[in-house]
């Protein structure tokens, strides 16, 4: 199925497939260019991102894999083979990470049209998911950067492609809402110590630290994961959003207006598998839409720089 709508013709029941975090987020903002019915399954982890986004869809949960767990990728392929005896699909579409190993080679040997759609954070080339759909014939393959599109991988349009900066008036003492990310395994604690460092956290910080354990007590309130609702609350009551450079926490911020800071995790400190963030935080920067730092980059100045941008949005159209 390419990721095009086409006029006139019948919505095709999907599965759809992503890992919680960006890969969902960017799933859920193409979806409605994919011409999918109502009555469509997604297939993910379940966490309070994926129970929010996906409220009122039908979704089939399945256990966290963690990155490169092969393991885990073979277990989730026998829930996911015993899914596709039970019910018939005419696509299956993933934006990856792992959960599309697993489920998009299975739908394709059922002769299920199969759709991939890498990741907006590989500006360079595929990741190791993309790779190993395209070594193992898996699925059609499309890139949202077309600078490496080819007769392997087709041009689609960025999830970014609605998205604009817009300046508003600065603010001289900022109050500050940090999301470290949800990844299980990969702690950030160098973004706590720069933070820490600027003297700009206060009791009205709102810290979301995932498995990040800090030393000390910190300055305002701390969660290791919040709802999708209180999340929003955080993230535009506060004057500015200090983020990891994952691709979930930075669409759900535009969503909300928010141009947001971004910290990279590097591979070399133990905070990521690799160092895709800083892909995507250039990227980003590249538009305007968001401040990219490395952690040691991070001071009061460019907090306070900060609070004078916002985002404004449109609705993703229908491509094609």
């Amino acid at each position: 199925m390419a990721p095009t709508r086409k006029t006139g013709s019948a919505s095709r029941k999907a599965l759809l497939v992503a890992s919680t975090g960006g890969h969902l987020a960017q799933l859920v903002r193409l979806a409605p260019t994919l011409d999918v019915s109502d009555d469509s399954l997604w297939l993910t982890f379940r966490t309070p991102q994926s129970e929010s986004l996906l409220q009122g869809r039908r979704v089939s949960y399945i256990p966290y894999i963690r990155p490169r767990d092969w393991r885990g990728v073979l277990k989730a392929s026998r829930t996911i083979a015993q899914l596709l005896r039970r019910e018939s699909f005419d696509a299956a579409v993933s934006t990856g990470a792992a959960p599309a190993v697993a489920a998009l080679p299975l739908a394709r040997l059922q002769g299920i049209d199969t759709t991939y759609i890498e990741s907006v954070s590989r500006v360079d080339g595929p990741s190791l998911t993309g790779r190993i759909l395209a070594a193992t014939r898996s699925a059609r393959l499309y890139t949202q950067h077309p600078s490496w599109a080819g007769a392997r991988w087709q041009a689609h349009p960025s999830v970014f492609h609605t998205v604009t900066p817009v300046s508003r008036p600065r603010v001289e003492r900022p109050s500050l809402f940090v999301t470290l990310g949800t990844i299980e395994g990969y702690a950030f604690d160098a973004l706590i110590d720069a933070i820490r460092s600027t003297g700009l956290a206060d009791e009205r910080t709102v810290w979301q630290l995932g498995c990040t354990t800090p030393g000390g007590a910190l300055p305002g309130r701390h969660f290791s994961q919040v709802s999708a609702s209180d999340f929003d609350r955080y993230a535009t009551e506060a004057d500015v959003v200090i983020s990891h450079a994952g691709v979930g926490s930075l669409l759900r911020l535009l969503d909300l207006g928010v141009s947001p800071i971004l910290a990279i995790r590097r591979k070399s400190r133990d905070e990521h598998v690799d160092d895709h963030q800083a892909q995507i935080a250039q990227l980003a920067s590249d538009h305007g839409i968001a401040t990219a730092v490395e952690v040691d980059e991070l001071t009061d100045q460019t907090i306070l720089r900060a609070t004078g941008r916002a985002i404004a949005s449109s609705p993703t159209p229908p491509i094609g």
